[in-house]
């Protein structure tokens, strides 16, 4: 579901480093700290592992947190473009991460798909109404993530 036309999109990401053989890439220095890391908020090491390694392999820098404190703090630390985040994790939901995002103004402009296993519809209202521009239900498929993710981006980058 695109962002509404209202919202700016995130400042430039650069142009992803070439992907390397399923090694991380260092965000921080040489070509590949021009580029915004993409963040992974999960509880789940498997779906963090998971992700990352889709990531990465495509040519994206990754960052990772599993929990939504911890998500939020390495938010305000690297200014994501994107974050891919659970709903439910213990303490701080994706729910209040998303709101906490969405009401700091220097992520304000940041996209975020939440990924849960609650696929009602009232949970996606609710991941909406919180500021999540997509919502993704547990289990998906990886490519579809990448898809998305490439997508989102896209737009920001234009």
């Amino acid at each position: 579901m695109p962002r509404s036309a209202g919202r700016q999109a995130p400042p430039s990401l650069g142009k992803p480093p070439e992907p390397l053989s399923g090694e991380e890439l260092d965000c921080t220095e040489g070509e590949q700290a021009a580029v915004k890391p993409i963040l992974i908020v999960d509880d789940e090491p498997h779906i963090v592992r998971a992700l990352s390694y889709l990531l990465t392999k495509q040519g994206f820098c990754v960052v990772t947190a599993s929990n939504g404190e911890e998500g939020l703090a390495r938010a305000r630390e690297v200014f994501p473009p994107l974050v891919l985040l659970d709903v439910m994790m213990p303490g701080m939901t994706g729910y209040d991460v998303s709101r906490s995002i969405r009401q700091d103004p220097g992520l304000a402009r940041t996209y975020i798909i939440m990924l849960s296993a609650r696929g009602q519809q009232s949970d996606v209202a609710e991941g909406l109404r919180a500021g999540a521009d997509e919502y993704m239900d547990k289990p998906f498929s990886p490519q579809e993530v990448a898809r998305r993710v490439r997508a989102l981006l896209a737009i920001a980058g234009s």
